[in-house]
């Protein structure tokens, strides 16, 4: 008897114990925090990294390192952008550079025909000095007539007078001009000899006497239609 009794104690102390738990849990999962204690929502941002969220302080840090990024990228997009703008504009000032002085200080033409063979011969490359003040006998000048570039060794200045006898001797005030050039110089045109040179004229002959056109047919030449002094050649073979 008193067996059986302890078993039937045994079993409704354990059903009890059995219904009892989950109204624990939830006396526990509603009773207050206890003072001091806070409770999830109520921690600090900073605090919350306990419960699995980064803390403020490293977003904060986070974002900006972003913002530093793309500060960085749009500075160098900036660097790159005015380093393509310098450089635009180093080039075209090259480039004015260079029109400048093919236009104003110097002149380049290829020589055309063998007018003055052998000191040039035709297809070589001519440098030629546009801002030459003065120029002297056998200078070798570019110069234009009606629009179109010669090349030829300038024989006379103004007021020289020019004689070209029958035997193709040139003479410059009854001196005779005989330098290195290798062909006779006759007579050509309709000018008349002794032919006296302008004052602001120079008269230009080409080297190749027999062979070229020059101020026999062409008429001495304005100073204003001398476009520059041949400084150098660059010959054709060297091309």
């Amino acid at each position: 008897m008193t067996t059986e009794r302890r078993e039937r104690a045994r079993e409704t102390q354990e059903q009890n114990t059995y219904r009892e738990q989950p109204v624990q849990k939830q006396a526990d999962y509603r009773n207050p925090p206890a003072p001091g204690r806070e409770t999830y929502r109520e921690r600090p941002v900073r605090e919350r990294d306990e419960y699995g969220e980064r803390p403020a302080q490293e977003r904060r840090g986070r974002r900006s390192g972003a913002r530093a990024a793309r500060e960085e990228k749009q500075r160098r997009k900036e660097e790159i952008r005015k380093g393509y703008v310098s450089l635009l504009i180093r080039i075209v000032l090259l480039a004015a550079a260079g029109w400048l002085f093919l236009t104003q200080v110097f002149l380049i033409t290829q020589v055309s025909g063998n007018g003055m063979f052998p000191a040039m011969k035709d297809g070589d490359l001519v440098f030629a000095f546009r801002l030459q003040q003065e120029y002297a006998k056998n200078d070798v000048v570019v110069y234009e007539v009606d629009g179109q570039e010669y090349i030829g060794r300038i024989a006379a200045r103004g007021t020289d007078v020019v004689t070209l006898d029958d035997s193709g001797t040139l003479l410059v005030n009854g001196t005779v001009q005989s330098g290195e050039i290798l062909y006779p110089t006759y007579a050509e045109g309709e000018l008349e000899y002794p032919y006296a040179v302008p004052e602001g004229y120079v008269f230009v002959l080409g080297d190749y006497r027999t062979q070229t056109v020059d101020s026999r047919t062409l008429g001495a030449v304005p100073m204003g239609d001398v476009k520059g002094k041949v400084i150098t050649i660059l010959r054709r073979r060297g091309l």
